[in-house]
């Protein structure tokens, strides 16, 4: 599968490209387009993961390329619908009032790990939230979570009541109603951006996942970490594919993709990086001189289940004004990740 846009084919040679294994042989090679740095998890881990399943998936007669640099962040969906990448993955709360039900995933208080919460975010959609329709346009083929977000920041944060006031980079949807419920000074910055906006004291801490003290290179510029229980939400990505070249391919090619690969599989194998990427995140951390990881203490952790109850009620309430059964949804994700 080639990119079908004399638009797209120049961006392709101007970025920097990784090539999946089997690339030389395949019958069909689709592009992907990746925003993140290439030492993140998305790439080092993720889109290499998804390469090996859909060439096993087909007999090597389907691989892909992934291309950095074809877009921001917040374009992804609108580069795959015009045809200038066949994959990509989107970060829905890049979009804010784009997507709506993809909340869901994001809200505080499930408890579980990320492989956990891929697997009961995309068993939710499939019984709930698909059916606001939110990704026209485009084929879903994965729904992840990261981990649990932590205010990670250069000055020591220790209490609830030190955000107040703090200005901090927040990614939008659910992270942006915790961030002024807690008081904080919400900017939403790209995560590609983060390590500059930190380090040019832009922002005086980030609500992000642990992973990112990682790919982002966190411990040089946010050395302390304020850990509360289950993290302060999670975020929502998926991983999306253009329907005109899910369609291009042939039907036996499409059937085993759509059995092996797309939706629950792929799913549950990114949630697994995902996971994988909090604990390399908090050795790092521990590892590091002039790093700290300060835990909530229980007095706290009790008064942000207290905020998070009134966030939850309100998005709850949200999903159900698109028609979705939004109480349903919650309770399902909540479910099946404590059977985890």
């Amino acid at each position: 599968m080639a990119i079908r846009t004399t638009f797209g084919t120049l961006l392709a040679g101007a970025a920097l490209a990784i090539a999946g294994s089997a690339g030389w042989a395949a019958d069909h090679t689709l592009v992907i387009s990746s925003w993140a740095p290439p030492t993140h998890n998305i790439n080092a881990k993720m889109w290499p993961k998804f390469i090996e399943m859909i060439e096993e998936a087909t007999d090597g007669r389907v691989t892909a390329e992934v291309k950095l640099g074809l877009a921001e962040a917040p374009a992804q969906m609108d580069l795959v619908m015009d045809g200038a990448a066949d994959v990509s993955i989107i970060f829905h709360g890049y979009q804010p009032g784009r997507f709506v039900t993809t909340k869901m995933i994001e809200l505080p208080g499930y408890v579980g790990s990320s492989e956990a919460a891929a697997v009961a975010y995309w068993r939710a959609y499939e019984a709930h939230l698909k059916q606001a329709d939110e990704h026209r346009g485009v084929k879903v083929i994965a729904l992840h979570s990261h981990g649990g977000a932590q205010l990670q920041s250069a000055a020591p944060v220790t209490t609830l009541d030190q955000m107040a006031g703090m200005k901090v980079r927040i990614p939008g949807g659910v992270a942006t109603d915790l961030g002024a419920a807690l008081g904080m000074i919400g900017i939403q910055v790209p995560a590609p951006k983060v390590y500059e906006t930190l380090a040019s004291r832009a922002a005086d801490g980030v609500v992000i996942p642990i992973e990112s003290r990682v790919g982002f290179k966190l411990t040089e510029v946010a050395q302390n970490m304020y850990m509360l229980p289950g993290g302060l939400y999670r975020g929502s990505f998926a991983f999306i594919m253009s329907e005109d070249a899910f369609a291009d391919l042939p039907e036996d090619i499409r059937t085993a993709l759509e059995e092996k690969v797309f939706g629950e599989p792929l799913s549950r194998a990114i949630g697994a990086i995902w996971e994988e990427g909090d604990a390399e995140g908090i050795a790092l951390t521990e590892a590091t001189p002039g790093n700290a990881i300060h835990q909530a203490s229980p007095e706290d952790a009790a008064r942000f289940d207290e905020i998070a109850e009134t966030i939850r009620a309100r998005v709850i309430e949200e999903v159900a004004a698109t028609g979705v059964d939004a109480q349903a949804a919650h309770d399902m994700i909540r479910a099946e990740m404590a059977a985890w």
